[in-house]
């Protein structure tokens, strides 16, 4: 697969989304390791259904990227913005780091930051939010260092392996995200 670099970090780059890739993203998502963290282990995805989500997202207005490893140009996750409203300048970011052996490396927070960055700064979006599971210890640990704060909870709304957790929201506005992390700007 050829991966186009349209925003560059240190160690990964993010590529439009590419269809040729719902084989791998259907493997990840076969990983409860993987889905349990991002809330969709009570899913089944095929490649037919991988792909229609693919073309779907791409055609949607949503800024949907594959995340790169710049050192072998391996596909090593997903990330996007999306329910983007121009008129209210906000939006929502989500990502997911495919393997295991890929997580815990810094390439969450990176690829958050290079989210961040267009997002503020070439979409000129003022307030950006996630959602996570009260359970995903690692990954609210990531986005507070990036900077989101938790703006609200919903009790016991997230059913998991015979436990209900809550679903948090955490959000970053603008004026408190800092610094510039595109390495491929032009000014």
């Amino acid at each position: 697969m050829k991966y186009f670099k349209k925003l560059i970090g240190e160690r990964v780059y993010l590529s439009p989304v590419n269809a040729e890739d719902a084989e791998k993203y259907v493997e990840w998502f076969c990983d409860f390791k993987m889905t349990d963290g991002v809330g969709s282990s009570g899913n089944l995805m095929t490649i037919e259904t991988e792909r229609e989500w693919i073309e779907n997202t791409l055609k949607s207005g949503n800024f949907c990227f594959a995340i790169v490893n710049s050192e072998n140009d391996e596909l090593i996750g997903n990330c996007g913005i999306e329910n983007i409203s121009y008129k209210n300048r906000i939006a929502t970011v989500g990502i997911f780091i495919g393997k295991e052996e890929n997580r815990n490396k810094g390439y969450g927070a990176e690829v958050l930051r290079l989210l961040l960055d267009f997002g503020f700064n070439y979409l000129n979006m003022n307030n950006i939010m996630l959602n996570v599971k009260s359970f995903n210890e690692r990954a609210i640990a990531c986005y507070k260092k990036v900077g989101f704060k938790e703006m609200g909870r919903r009790r016991e709304s997230y059913f998991l392996n015979g436990k209900y957790y809550d679903d948090i929201q955490m959000d970053i506005l603008a004026r408190e995200f800092e610094g510039s992390y595109i390495k491929n700007k032009n000014v």
